[in-house]
């Protein structure tokens, strides 16, 4: 990894980890693991959840694996009862479920426009209220980092308008719950990947080819060039720093 795996800045913090099956999410929880934090890794999928938790404990990290669906608003507070029994509450957040559209928006049936909506921004709105509200109540500060895309900000008729948008409320969903949660030394930031080398990007590469020869360095970013940035923004580095959202994208959009 590039962290410094000598640095154990997040021992005694509990970090859950949404979408934590593949691609990013999974090199998350690995990275919070190595920094000292006990993680708990969720998603649909709970065979890919297994083989992750024991990856991490295989290296010596504390990881358990909670499987549910982040759509599925109505049974997050359970689930998070469920994720608080293996270690405790949480007290950093990595909201990096989400799904695309991969469809013309006037060709969307409302199942995905739903699916997309419920995935993308509602789940995670709830679960960061409901991991604040128990921060709030037990008078602890903690983290919440949403992972957005670079496709909130721009966007070039491929297939992703939905994801786009959703991507562009989560932004504005970090920018107002930093200001609700700050007097609770709660810290609510963002990071928006450019194209990385994820599960999501070999679906979208099938679709409609490798967008990487149009990129300044012609290359896809590697899911580890991510790493310090979500370190930094959950580790007391980063007290000062909440409501923002931080490009990591290789200038592949452009200025």
């Amino acid at each position: 990894m590039t962290a410094n795996s000598g640095d154990r800045e997040l021992t005694g913090e509990i970090a859950l980890v949404t979408g934590a099956g593949s691609g990013l999410g999974r090199r998350f929880a690995a990275v919070l693991a190595e920094a000292g934090a006990q993680v708990v890794v969720s998603g649909r999928r709970a065979d890919r959840l297994k083989e992750v938790a024991q990856e991490i404990t295989d290296s010596r990290g504390r990881c358990a694996a909670v499987p549910f669906d982040i759509a599925d608003a109505h049974a997050l507070p359970a689930a998070l009862d469920a994720v608080e029994s293996m270690f405790g509450l949480v007290t950093v957040l990595v909201n990096n479920a989400g799904i695309n559209d991969a469809m013309r928006p006037h060709k969307m049936p409302l199942e995905l426009i739903d699916a997309v909506i419920d995935t993308n921004l509602r789940g995670p709105f709830v679960l960061s209220c409901e991991v604040a509200k128990r921060l709030i109540a037990a008078k602890r500060g903690g983290r919440i980092v949403n992972i957005s895309s670079m496709g909130s900000f721009d966007y070039h008729g491929n297939a992703a308008a939905l994801y786009s948008t959703t991507k562009a409320a989560v932004n504005r969903m970090t920018e107002t719950l930093a200001v609700e949660w700050a007097r609770h030394g709660i810290n609510v930031n963002a990071i928006a990947p450019g194209a990385f080398s994820t599960e999501m990007m070999d679906g979208m590469i099938e679709r409609v080819g490798d967008p990487s020869e149009a990129f300044p360095r012609k290359r896809l970013g590697d899911p580890a060039q991510l790493d310090t940035t979500l370190r930094y923004l959950v580790s007391p580095a980063s007290e000062f720093v909440t409501g923002t959202v931080i490009k990591v994208d290789d200038a592949q959009l452009g200025r």
